[in-house]
């Protein structure tokens, strides 16, 4: 597939370095020559230096026979110009772009489509992170949850701790554990090695354990890994940008919410805005004002602004006070290599986006895609189609489908049965599967395998 990616930064580098390496035609656009040039030294790509909407820059970055336009530059309005002048001059097939003011967003319906802005599939970051840390607040004790096939089944990362139930046991004993819940372990990294699972796998305590399972059960599997944490009340944001009032906005009528905000006039539009969350004129990172909104009390303290360094500070200086959970925005990728125990979650905008962004770049009827372990790993929901003549995988029964080296299935969706990976379930055309991928190299073969041959019309 012959795929512009506009903007060079960590975004649009990441996802190129993802795409390069599945036999994709990539080129970066971007005004940063230096960044261009940092690209191109390590992945096998092309690169035009230029404005990303500008129609000369597009015409020799090969927009004429493109595939796909992604335009991920900081400037909404640049992205939304390409969009345009990608469909207008050169019918490119299809175009995405990340857009982040809620301005837009508010009108999305409205704006963009083929008739007014021609985007076909917009890329909130925001929401997508605000999303993911509501989960994360949901289900206490989980260091990510992922929602598959609308959200019928979940695959959630926890980390097994001295006392739980399982911990020292082998993986086959959570069904005499839990008879009536049926869930499978996807993967198991230990000291950040991934362990394939089977079923004599012993759970040792520190392992970070990739469960599925259907959503009403995932409390119940969580207890056997480690101690349940009673549900969170209490929920402090570090950051009244878009993220964090977002995220205020969207979780005020289930937690008592305060958010820390140093700027006042945005404080005066946070007051505005939301109605039961308590707005602090602030700096998260001065203890007097944590001890005196009783730091100790709350459940959850999220650093939330836009500067890693903060952030980092701020969490510590909070668990470090008490604060019981702490979730950490980080957009600099070696930062998150390095932070200790004091952050509980590091959140990756980048590898959130990216993660959306695969889902419509992926060869197949792929409907998730879900970056894992800061892109070390890969969880995706695809469809399964054709027959026993046409496919490799529909007609069978799980064991007698050769996966990739690293690649297991943790559950199939059938309209509304969730149905675990046991080895005597057959695939039938049309289920939703879920595979994780411990090596996402292994991606295009995963692609190869559910591809439909030429048998089935």
């Amino acid at each position: 597939m012959k795929i512009i990616i506009l903007g060079a930064g960590q975004v649009g580098g990441t996802l190129a370095e993802h795409l390069a390496n599945e036999q994709n035609d990539i080129t970066v656009v971007d005004t940063d020559g230096a960044k261009l040039r940092i690209l191109q030294d390590k992945l096998d790509i092309g690169t035009v230096a230029g404005g990303a909407s500008h129609p000369n820059t597009l015409f020799k970055a090969g927009a004429e026979d493109a595939d796909m336009l992604i335009a991920v530059t900081n400037s909404d309005e640049i992205n939304m110009m390409a969009c345009q002048v990608a469909h207008t001059l050169f019918n490119t097939p299809t175009k995405i772009s990340r857009v982040r003011s809620p301005n837009y967003l508010a009108h999305q319906e409205q704006l963009f489509n083929r008739d007014h802005i021609p985007v076909d599939v917009i890329i909130g970051p925001e929401q997508l992170v605000t999303n993911n840390i509501k989960q994360l607040i949901a289900n206490p004790g989980a260091l990510q949850v992922l929602d598959f096939a609308d959200g019928k089944v979940q695959l959630v990362a926890v980390r097994a701790y001295h006392g739980g139930p399982i911990v020292g046991h082998e993986l086959r004993e959570i069904r005499t554990h839990m008879p009536k819940v049926d869930t499978r372990v996807a993967a198991i990294f230990r000291q950040d090695r991934p362990i394939i699972p089977e079923g004599d796998t012993v759970v040792e305590a520190g392992d970070e354990v990739f469960f599925i399972a259907a959503r009403e059960n995932i409390r119940a599997v969580v207890s056997e890994l480690r101690r349940v944490d009673k549900p969170y009340k209490r929920v402090m944001i570090a950051g009244g940008g878009n993220i964090g009032a977002t995220l205020a906005q969207s979780i005020e009528d289930k937690y008592q919410v305060k958010v820390i905000e140093q700027s006042y006039k945005r404080c005066r539009i946070l007051a505005e805005r939301l109605r039961h969350t308590i707005v602090l004129n602030g700096s998260a990172s001065e203890p007097q004002l944590l001890a005196q909104e009783n730091i100790e009390a709350n459940d959850v303290f999220c650093a939330l602004t836009n500067n890693d360094e903060s952030n980092i500070m701020m969490s510590m200086l909070a668990k470090r006070m008490g604060a019981k959970k702490v979730i950490t925005l980080i957009t600099n990728p070696a930062y998150a290599e390095l932070v200790g125990d004091e952050i509980d979650i590091a959140i990756s905008p980048q590898q959130i986006t990216i993660g959306s962004l695969l889902t419509h770049v992926r060869k197949g009827d792929i409907s998730n895609v879900h970056s894992l372990r800061r892109g070390a790993a890969e969880a995706i929901e695809v469809t399964a189609h054709g027959d026993s003549h046409s496919s490799k995988v529909v007609g069978r029964r799980l064991d007698e489908v050769q996966l990739p080296d690293g690649v297991t299935i943790g559950a199939i969706v059938r309209g509304e049965q969730v149905l675990m990976a046991h080895s005597d379930v057959v695939v039938e055309t049309d289920d939703h599967v879920i595979l994780f991928l411990v090596d996402q190299r292994q991606i295009s073969a995963v692609e190869k395998l559910f591809a439909v041959g030429f048998g089935f019309f």
